[in-house]
């Protein structure tokens, strides 16, 4: 029974270990299909190295596998700590080079060493043949996988955070390598200091709290004319800002929306979507309008309203999927706000496409707005820059596009457009055909 344990273990923890490295990617390169697909791979691709390896052991096989439960413990719960993963990504440039790193000194050894479980106890197995072994073997694998899988992302990620899913899962190896061999005082000490190093190593402290969605910190702002400045950050972006003035100074984008919405637009009394909460900045202190904010995050609220606003955020919260959320509301809205970034700057990829823009239109009232806050680069002459927009536009038609820091490599980029308009095809006036005198007054020719 206590290899079926152990083995259940290894499948718990090592792909508890892929999850948790997926999300501690996420603030540094996102959440791609370009990011994950690969990610996967190279787990996948030394877990097989891990199979080959531990099919050659012949002797010790009890010993091997509780070394490498001990090894791939420690390795999980100080490697997959925040603090460890926040410092490769800092110190070593580029990006590529650092997500490298991280692949090869933390994920991929914790596969290799777990991979050589099941190999290695099926040696043990009493059974009438080999095929029956292995099936069980793999069984129990497989169980602890799907366990550790739903487990660490669905309960422990979403009420304790990361750093308690990278505790549960190196605790989980140390405790199988103390099970494994603890019939003298080595066997036992060994497991406890690793344990006591990695408590230590996620016990950094954290501005707010990590979710199984994100990051989030609040800092303190050295701002002249504010008062309590502070920034909330989101996987490392500055998500929001605010102070405790009286109306509040936020960010210059959240200022521009608020200028749109309350004064040019003239809103009052009016139904507001906003995608993507950030930390409720746009609602704060503002009174006029019905505010509702959708995040697939459903701890956002709270940690906003305790580490950033200080005070109850205003607004109704819905934690779903943004365009989950368009695609099946039948409630219809004045304006949609959509803020939505899983990084430093990137919009998940499901959300720049012409089928979320066409479910976003479908919540406007007829005379309804689109607001769309993008960081682009500032001169939008990049491929992205130009396909985001494009695609915005083959479904709203023409719309407003306000670049707002100019002198800046990568700016905030509001556009505006309206649910009224409708795209139309291009047109190009030249000196042999030019109807620019009678389109002026509304007159078009084909």
């Amino acid at each position: 029974m206590l290899i079926y344990l152990i083995v259940f273990i290894e499948g718990f923890c090592s792909l508890g270990a892929e999850i948790i490295a997926l999300r501690r990617l996420v603030p540094h390169v996102g959440s791609s299909i370009v990011v994950t697909a690969p990610t996967i791979g190279f787990f996948l691709f030394a877990l097989a190295i891990g199979y080959a390896t531990g099919g050659k052991v012949v002797e010790g096989h009890m010993w091997r596998v509780a070394r490498n439960f001990l090894l791939a413990g420690v390795i999980a719960g100080v490697g997959l700590a925040g603090s460890t993963v926040d410092a490769i990504f800092t110190h070593l440039r580029p990006g590529l080079l650092a997500y490298l790193v991280f692949i090869a000194a933390v994920l991929c050894p914790i596969a290799w060493l777990l991979g050589q479980t099941v190999p290695i106890l099926t040696n043990l197995m009493k059974h009438s043949h080999v095929g029956q072994a292995s099936g069980m073997a793999l069984y129990w694998s497989t169980l602890g996988s799907f366990l550790g899988s739903v487990s660490l992302s669905v309960f422990v990620m979403q009420w304790f955070g990361v750093s308690t899913a990278v505790l549960a899962c190196a605790t989980g190896l140390l405790a199988g390598a103390l099970m494994l061999e603890h019939r003298r005082w080595p066997q036992v000490v060994v497991p406890l200091l690793g344990a006591g190093t990695v408590v230590a190593a996620n016990l950094a402290p954290i501005a707010a709290a990590d979710t199984a969605y994100a990051d989030y910190q609040v800092k303190a702002l050295t701002l002249p004319d504010q008062i309590n400045p502070r920034v909330f950050m989101s996987n490392g972006s500055h998500s929001s800002q605010l102070d405790d003035s009286q109306p509040p100074k936020t960010h210059r984008y959240v200022q521009a929306l608020r200028q749109a919405l309350l004064v040019e637009l003239g809103f009052k009394d009016k139904d507001i979507l906003v995608l993507g909460a950030g930390g409720f900045a746009l609602s704060h202190g503002e009174t006029l309008n019905r505010y509702t904010y959708v995040d697939i995050d459903p701890a956002i609220r709270a940690i906003a309203e305790q580490h950033f606003l200080k005070a109850p955020a205003n607004g109704e919260f819905i934690a779903e999927d943004a365009r989950r959320f368009v695609a099946g509301t039948e409630r219809r809205f004045d304006a949609v706000v959509v803020d939505v970034y899983s990084d430093r700057a990137s919009i998940p990829s499901h959300l720049v496409t012409r089928e979320f823009w066409a479910a976003s239109r479908r919540t406007l009232r007829p005379q309804g707005v689109l607001m769309a806050n993008l960081i682009l680069d500032s001169k939008l002459a990049t491929p992205y820059a130009r396909h985001v927009l494009e695609t915005l536009e083959s479904v709203y038609g023409r719309c407003d596009t306000t670049v707002l820091q100019k002198g800046q490599a990568f700016a905030n980029v509001i556009a505006t457009c309206h649910a009224d308009s409708q795209p139309s095809a291009p047109g190009i006036y030249t000196d042999e055909r030019n109807q620019a005198d009678l389109e002026k007054f509304g007159v078009r020719i084909r």
